[in-house]
């Protein structure tokens, strides 16, 4: 996705790492043990298939080990190599530091077109898969939890998790080898929409401060803000829907692999997913907004907010002039190379980093591992207290009323929210809020506090690096 001459999305990584380190006070050795991937194992499997064997490459590798386990997806790609889940995984450990989850970096990935295969052959695949990294604990609940990634969900999710029960029956806590299960698995509330929804609050925490919105030339909230979403899969989906069903933002283009749609009086998101799903996942053919064949060049258009939450690298040096957005969250893993990044900064751009902004994933993650750990799901032994504590209130508001001749009553509406107490999915949007919102006031006290940091992604990695260097020294190192 990137033009020639440019780095690659893991040297990209180390180039912002670089950035970021030449304003902290750190010594070139600890520099050097943050930066590098600590191990990467390469797995060569054969299962059978179609009357013959198969034969797929797939990778786990771990890049920091300061917290245990270590956390990162697995994706599911013909695109994946080494050096990407190196990339990745680097990423994660910067990102897991940044919004405070006591885990280290790491990534997986398998080499292999997932749409090439039917669901019972993808089964075979996944748990043979599974099995090779189990074997050596590279899934394990103490030492290496995997997630969804690309190409990965709930499903593959599910069957990575029984094939670790199988392999380790007297585990009590198997159920934590694997986070992203579905809820009847093991899983938690709100997961699957995890990673969007917190590219959501990641806006709406940004519009909370008007001078940090002024910086990209922007005004007042996300209401009436046009958005461009690039890639409506899981991540780029939900943050489209919560954004304009919830926010009033109008989303003006979605770009998809067959090109994009436009529509300048907004899209209906949800619309257009139920679309997809009818037609393969193709978009061409859809009545209600303007068909582009090249959706690339959709990313130039005019609009407030550039969403970008598919793959690394689609805004790059060949388009980084012409992009118009001064405004936009990588919703996915380095779609803006270390060049584009450079040419986009010095045009009054501002940018919403990858490790902060799509750390919504990790984070409720974090709360299904914890869940997994206390065998006991969230809002089990409080949601009705607080509900009796609410009632008890309200009754005696009202009886007060009565006794006084008051003649004012609670609104149906106010009484049916206040008397609910709060469920799984609620505590946890509730703890993926707080969370975005206390990482984003960490990244801007340095933006702001420091004449040197200019940009948010500099102020990510001095934060997340100066936590990891913080773990280190005092293990000793």
């Amino acid at each position: 996705m990137s033009v020639a001459g440019e780095p690659s999305f893991r040297e990209s990584v180390d180039m912002m790492f670089r950035r970021a380190t030449a304003l902290m006070d750190l010594g070139p050795g600890l520099q050097e043990k943050i930066r590098v991937c600590n191990s990467t194992y390469t797995v060569r499997f054969g299962v059978r298939l179609r009357g013959k064997i198969e034969t797929f490459v797939g990778y786990r590798s771990v890049h920091s080990e300061h917290m245990e386990p270590v956390k990162g997806g697995i994706r599911y790609s013909l695109g994946v190599n080494q050096d990407e889940v190196e990339a990745l995984a680097a990423l994660m450990t910067y990102k897991c530091a940044l919004v405070e989850t006591p885990f280290g970096g790491s990534k997986g990935g398998l080499c292999i077109d997932p749409r090439q295969w039917d669901e019972h052959e993808l089964e075979q695949i996944t748990r043979r898969f599974a099995y090779e990294l189990i074997k050596r604990d590279l899934i394990n609940p103490a030492q290496n939890v995997p997630a969804p990634d690309m190409g990965t969900g709930e499903r593959e999710m599910a069957w990575i998790a029984d094939q670790y029960a199988r392999m380790n029956t007297t585990d009590i806590n198997a159920k934590a080898c694997v986070t992203g299960k579905p809820p009847h698995a093991g899983g938690i509330q709100g997961r699957v929409e995890a990673t969007g929804r917190g590219v959501q609050y990641a806006l709406q925490e940004f519009f909370r401060h008007p001078e940090d919105a002024a910086a990209a030339g922007l005004s007042g909230d996300l209401d009436g803000k046009r958005v461009v979403v690039q890639g409506l899969g899981n991540v780029g989906y939900h943050a489209a829907k919560f954004l304009s069903e919830e926010d009033g933002a109008k989303v003006i283009a979605i770009i998809e692999r067959d090109g994009a749609l436009v529509n300048e009086d907004g899209i209906d998101v949800e619309d257009v997913r139920q679309w997809m799903n009818r037609n393969d996942g193709l978009l061409a053919a859809y009545p209600k907004a303007r068909h582009v064949v090249d959706g690339a060049k959709v990313l130039e258009m005019a609009s407030d907010i550039l969403i970008p939450a598919a793959l690394e690298g689609v805004i790059n040096l060949g388009n980084a002039a012409r992009i118009q957005a001064p405004l936009i969250i990588e919703a996915a893993n380095g779609p803006i190379t270390y060049g584009a990044d450079e040419v986009l900064r010095a045009k009054g751009c501002v940018i919403i980093p990858d490790m902060y902004a799509n750390a919504g994933g990790v984070t409720v993650s974090y709360f299904e591992w914890v869940k997994n750990l206390s065998h006991i799901r969230f809002g089990r032994m409080q949601r009705r207290a607080e509900e009796s504590r609410s009632r008890v209130l309200v009754e005696e508001l009202e009886r007060l009323s009565n006794d006084q001749h008051l003649g004012w009553q609670l609104t149906p509406d106010f009484k049916k929210k206040f008397l609910q107490g709060s469920d799984e999915l609620a505590l946890v949007r509730s703890g993926l809020d707080d969370t975005m919102r206390t990482a984003y006031q960490a990244m801007r006290e340095v933006w702001h506090g420091r004449p040197e940091v200019g940009d948010l992604r500099v102020a990510a990695y001095i934060v997340s690096i100066g936590r990891i260097a913080a773990t280190y020294k005092s293990k000793g190192l």
